[in-house]
């Protein structure tokens, strides 16, 4: 009942303001929005928090705590939208004015410790997550502890709450595909590249778990792309990044083979893998 009695409204706003014999102003669009939120509830705000441009979203809920600065919805969809356009100090300042609001939640610090290492202020962030009572337990939450906890190289902590993690979401595939680089860069090759598989069976169009697939293939010693779905340009890049881990590992007539391979694929001229075989040519012929 809720989406019906929504559209009708915005549909009576939009009309009513292409009523006007000049184009409405940010600021007449956002009054007119809020009569919509009023009666919607958070149903305008939620759209802003996941479509369009992020710094849009940011000018609105800017605009939107300027005329009610008690609002901690507002105050949250702030702090998210600086998230989302990746402006991480504001982001900070923001997240930090929401946990001093009296509504505000113990998942509104977890958003505040990751703020902090997105900053990388990882000392920060973990005393933001200490603060935490050990009974708040969500993904995110979780996420972030093993996050921590491979900042410290602390292995076993980090196995636990990626695991655990992994239990709290329906959509794995990002903390799959974090868990996995973790394994890849303690040199466990074999479970990272299962951790990347079970990413990929999650969302087949994660590239940066292909690639981190392919590093963990290679790292091994094979040297073939992994049967996951693939355009032709992301054949033609895990091909070079295949070559430049077999050049790594002293395999270099393999990574020259691969190479080729990769500017054959490319639909279009792949300059990075030309001109490393250029100069890989150029340093075997000297």
């Amino acid at each position: 009942m809720r989406h019906s009695f929504t559209v009708p409204m915005c549909v009576v706003v939009l009309t009513a303001l292409a009523g006007c014999d000049k184009s409405p102003t940010a600021e007449e669009v956002d009054r007119a929005f809020q009569d919509v939120n009023a009666l919607d509830g958070t149903g305008i705000s939620e759209i802003m928090l996941t479509a369009g441009d992020p710094n849009e979203a940011v000018a609105y809920f800017n605009r939107s705590l300027n005329a009610q600065p008690d609002r901690i919805d507002f105050a949250r969809g702030l702090a998210v939208s600086l998230v989302r356009a990746n402006r991480i100090p504001e982001a900070k300042t923001a997240w930090t004015k929401v946990i001093s609001h009296p509504d505000s939640t113990l998942e509104d610090q977890v958003n505040l410790a990751d703020a902090h290492i997105r900053a990388n202020e990882w000392d920060q962030a973990e005393q933001v997550l200490n603060a935490i009572p050990p009974t708040h337990e969500t993904f995110k939450r979780y996420r972030l502890e093993a996050m921590m906890a491979d900042s410290k190289q602390d292995w076993a902590k980090a196995d636990s709450f990626y695991e655990i993690a992994v239990g709290l979401t329906t959509t794995p595939a990002g903390v799959l595909n974090n868990w996995g680089y973790s394994k890849l860069s303690r040199g466990d090759y074999a479970k990272a590249e299962q951790l990347f598989g079970e990413t990929l069976r999650y969302d087949r169009t994660l590239y940066t778990a292909k690639n981190n697939m392919v590093l963990a293939r290679a790292a091994q010693g094979n040297y073939t792309l992994p049967p996951v779905p693939m355009t032709q340009v992301e054949r033609a890049q895990l091909l070079h990044s295949l070559a430049l881990t077999a050049i790594k590992r002293g395999d270099v007539e393999i990574g020259k083979a691969l190479l080729r391979d990769a500017v054959d694929t490319h639909p279009q001229h792949f300059e990075e893998a030309a001109r490393a075989l250029s100069a890989l040519d150029a340093k075997i012929s000297n």
